[in-house]
């Protein structure tokens, strides 16, 4: 008999967290870059973990709001919409599924790195690694540069400072980080420990100079939060003096981060052993597998966590789904999408005609 933790994505979990979604109400999603898929994991019950793996190319940022969802791949952004009637009625599990995102728009990027991704008033905003630079998604060009750090000299490709996360508040970009103040290709990685920044995207003003590898800045209630990935720290920043509270520590590589009723859910991943820049970090002898932790933010207590015995190694982006406990979601690789119709009335599903008996 086949041992069923070294079937693909196998997973553990602790007995609270089926409860704790369950009484959240929610959703979680992450991405892995590495797995190349966008992951749901649901509470099918208060006892038991159920997931929807789905491919999407290197999937990295992924932004959700209210209907509206978008994820960051090798060489494209994805727009997809929640449409709940199409979930009612999907040929392949009808009367499962309590909500359906589905794509709606391809944006062509072409091959710019982007990390984290969001909505902001007026359209959707990334983090281009690749060009060091804050850019617009739009149609009518591969990217639309809208921002840069003072210390780079010009937008071009090669990584100069490994530009990577995004704080957006009420629609407005507030806050960037990076892994160094450098303005060379990879120049970042000589002293990765030590030279991480926190930049106000107004003044562009560096706020803090001192991170270990700042990764997924977010605003929660009001509250500036920072992962930084080369300890395993959960950061709550000061936006007035800039001072730093760790929230929490946790013995693993975190990146990704989102909150929901007063619980923080932060990323694991598992770091290369081949890597040069951070197989020899001291995290990596605790990052050993990749998966999320759940955090109380009051109390900064781990209350549950989930882990991956096979297939997901490392995860970038991790965000809630509110309101809904057992979605869907569908790629532009497949041709499950291509059967669907919808308008503003009605939907409607093409049904696979069985051939006819000779």
């Amino acid at each position: 008999m086949s041992d069923p933790s070294l079937s693909p994505f196998s997973l553990s979990y602790t007995p609270s967290l089926p409860e704790l979604l369950s009484k959240l109400g929610c959703t979680i999603v992450v991405s892995t870059y590495q797995a190349g898929k966008v992951i749901f994991l649901s509470p099918q019950s208060e006892d038991k973990i159920i997931q929807l793996p789905r491919s999407f190319k290197k999937a990295m940022g992924i932004a959700i709001e209210n209907d509206e969802m978008v994820v960051a791949c090798k060489d494209e952004v994805i727009y997809l919409k929640n449409a709940k009637e199409l979930g009612d009625f999907y040929p392949r599990k009808p009367k499962t599924y309590d909500g359906m995102f589905f794509p709606r728009m391809t944006y062509h990027t072409g091959a710019l790195d982007v990390h984290d991704i969001d909505f902001c008033k007026d359209g959707i905003y990334a983090v281009n690694t690749n060009f060091s630079c804050i850019i617009k998604i739009d149609k009518d060009f591969s990217f639309t540069p809208v921002w840069k750090p003072d210390f780079i000299s010009q937008i071009k490709a090669g990584d100069h400072c490994h530009l990577n996360g995004m704080a957006v508040d009420q629609g407005e970009i507030k806050y960037v980080t990076a892994f160094a103040k450098t303005d060379e290709p990879r120049k970042w990685k000589e002293n990765i420990l030590e030279t991480g920044v926190l930049i106000d995207y107004q003044t562009k003003e560096v706020v803090l100079d001192d991170l270990s590898m700042p990764h997924s800045p977010r605003i929660y209630e009001e509250k500036l939060y920072v992962l930084t990935s080369g300890n395993g720290e959960l950061l709550e920043i000061d936006q007035t003096n800039f001072t730093t509270r760790v929230v929490c520590k946790i013995d693993g590589f975190v990146r990704g981060l989102s909150f929901h009723k007063g619980f923080a859910f932060i990323g694991l991943s598992k770091l290369r052993k081949n890597s040069s820049t951070f197989a020899h970090l001291p995290i990596a002898k605790q990052a050993k597998k990749a998966g999320v932790v759940v955090v109380h933010l009051e109390t900064g207590t781990v209350v549950g966590n989930f882990k991956y015995n096979t297939s997901v190694d490392e995860i970038y982006d991790v965000q809630i789904l509110p309101n809904l406990i057992r979605p869907n979601i569908l790629n532009t690789i497949t041709d499950d999408h291509k059967m669907a119709v919808s308008t503003p009335e009605k939907t409607f599903w093409a049904v696979k005609k069985e051939p006819k008996k000779a």
